[in-house]
């Protein structure tokens, strides 16, 4: 993803650079043949352009909105990722205590968090098509890796391990009942999440929609020479290249923004959001090793 406010304007005139130049060469020919070969029936009311033009910006402006719908719906999607991986964090850390089993609750803590941040990863990575094996390996035990290695939704197989070590800290009296209902509404709701996100990715955008919105920008631009060459002479190029510069640039913005989850720079910063994610888990299990005493109303750190 783009991580910079000002966006340098090779990227941006670099995503049309081939448009452009076809359209630079188009207009010159259109130019050369009305100047030096003195056709001039060639030239067609600006009227036609103008309402063909006004047709196709409508098209475009409803084809830019439902792309970015799609972008911003997935970063909030990713924004309750980051709530629901604290909260989980949260409860996981406060709400397990056993006088009897101290190690095994510390370990299951540690289990419990860094797998959470495996899952982050690896919900980001499968989204985009990538291995996330690599990355998990980093946060799971062998056993659990073996586990996740026979999903083909590895984030789906870290769920699962999420739901079976919920279910054996009950047996095991570490917490209860209404304990357990709490922790597993957060892990419900990372599942919500991840199917959302699932759907955006699966639902492709209309391809139908975008080749008639194409097609129908293309053949107004041809029209375009026809309706300025009388008007601009050969001011007409610089004219019709910042014209159509604009057509291609919102067109190729809502192509971009339309499938946020294909390691493109307009993309959801999905590795960089489970970086954070990770600072945060790390951070509050430290924190939940630093021992407190209670004292006149106050916490102070031993």
């Amino acid at each position: 993803m783009l991580l910079k406010k000002n966006i340098p304007i090779r990227y941006i005139f670099g995503k049309i650079k081939y448009e452009i130049l076809f359209v630079t060469i188009y207009g010159f020919a259109i130019e050369i043949i009305y100047q030096n070969f003195h056709i001039t029936n060639i030239s067609i009311p600006l009227t036609v352009q103008t309402v063909l033009g006004t047709i196709i910006s409508l098209l475009l402006a409803f084809r830019s909105n439902q792309a970015y719908d799609r972008w911003w719906e997935a970063r909030i999607i990713w924004g309750a990722i980051v709530n629901d991986s604290r909260t989980l964090g949260r409860q996981i850390i406060s709400l397990m205590e056993s006088p009897f089993e101290p190690d095994h609750i510390e370990a299951f803590k540690h289990r419990m968090i860094k797998r959470q941040i495996a899952w982050c990863y690896a919900l980001g990575k499968g989204l985009r098509r990538d291995d996330p094996m690599p990355l998990i390996r980093k946060f799971v035990s062998e056993e659990e890796y073996e586990f996740v290695k026979d999903y083909d939704n590895k984030h789906v197989g870290l769920i699962q391990l999420h739901a079976r070590d919920l279910n054996n800290a009950l047996k095991q009296g570490w917490i209860n009942p209404y304990q357990q209902v709490e922790i597993d509404r957060t892990i419900t709701r990372l599942c919500d999440s991840m199917g959302k996100a699932e759907r955006i990715k699966n639902t492709v955008f209309p391809a139908t929609y975008s080749l008639y919105i194409h097609l129908a920008l293309h053949f107004f631009i041809i029209l375009l020479p026809f309706g300025l060459v009388d008007l601009f002479g050969f001011l007409m190029v610089p004219v019709l290249i910042v014209i159509t510069a604009c057509f291609f640039l919102i067109e190729k913005m809502a192509i971009h923004l339309q499938d946020p989850f294909e390691n493109k720079p307009t993309d959801t910063p999905m590795l960089s959001i489970s970086r954070n994610i990770e600072r945060d888990l790390k951070q509050m299990m430290q924190d939940q090793q630093v021992p407190m005493a209670f004292q006149a109303d106050k916490f102070y750190i031993l």
